[in-house]
């Protein structure tokens, strides 16, 4: 009888490894994909006058470049100006306000910038999607004043700075 207790006590515990071995397995295999939320994007925009004189309005066209598509990723506009006075505007004739946020329901548009003043301008617009932690992208335009009677019209690039945030 001691050689049949050995025998069913070491039955018992291959049953149990055997057991734990197969939960061990079936709880590693998932049939959930990991499914990515969140792909880094950049806003291109066309060249842009750099010399604008007070009242002139200057077109910057825009284009979001996703480098995935997730279909709940959402974007924000939002601008600051740091030198100088104007007003930014969306294609669809929405003024924006500096620091409000607005969402970009489209990945190609134009925004207008109209000078208010004489003075040196520079204007920071970022772009951000909802994703955690948010992603922001940020271009950078400087105008220089000039006066009506001057006619040289350069221009150039903005300056870009992709960033991501840690928090809201």
């Amino acid at each position: 009888m001691n050689a049949m207790n050995k025998k069913r006590g070491l039955a018992g515990m291959v049953a149990i490894l055997f057991l734990g071995l197969v939960v061990l397995l079936l709880s590693a295999c998932s049939d959930e994909m990991e499914v990515q939320q969140s792909y880094p994007f950049k806003v291109e925009n066309m060249p842009v006058p750099t010399r604008i004189v007070k009242g002139e309005t200057v077109e910057i066209r825009c284009e979001l470049k996703r480098e995935g598509h997730f279909s709940d990723a959402r974007y924000t506009i939002r601008y600051f100006q740091p030198d100088g006075k104007g007003t930014l505007r969306m294609d669809d004739g929405m003024v924006l306000l500096p620091n409000d946020r607005y969402p970009l329901d489209r990945e190609v548009f134009r925004l207008y910038y109209t000078s208010e003043c004489e003075d040196q301008q520079t204007i920071d617009i970022y772009f951000e999607d909802n994703s955690e932690p948010a992603q922001l992208y940020q271009l950078t335009f400087d105008f220089n004043n000039e006066t009506e009677d001057e006619d040289s019209v350069v221009t150039a690039d903005s300056k870009e700075l992709p960033v991501t945030i840690v928090g809201h």
